[in-house]
C-alpha cells in the first residue's frame, strides 16, 4: 500500500465526527477546545486518532484553512 499525502489531506479534508455533539461535523470544522480535550482525554484508536491529531496540529499552527480550501476545491477521495 502506498502513502499519497495528497489524498490523505484530502480525506482528512472531508473527515467528519462520526459520533457525540459534534456528530457530522468536518473535523476541522470542531471546536479547538473540543479538539485540546479528545487529544488530552478522549483520543479515539485508529485512523479517526490520527486524523484528529493532524487536525490538532493544523489548528496549533493555524493552518486549518488549509483543509477548508481542499474541501471547497476537491471532492471527496
Amino acid at each position: 500500500m502506498d502513502f499519497d499525502p495528497r489524498e490523505q489531506l484530502l480525506k482528512l479534508a472531508h473527515a467528519k465526527m462520526p459520533f457525540g455533539k459534534y456528530e457530522g461535523r468536518f473535523l476541522v470544522d470542531l471546536p479547538e477546545y473540543y479538539v485540546i480535550w479528545l487529544k488530552n482525554n478522549r483520543l479515539p484508536q485508529g485512523l479517526l486518532g490520527r486524523q484528529i491529531l493532524e487536525v490538532y496540529e493544523l489548528k496549533l499552527n493555524g493552518m486549518e484553512s488549509i483543509l477548508r480550501e481542499l474541501r471547497s476545491r476537491y471532492r471527496k477521495p
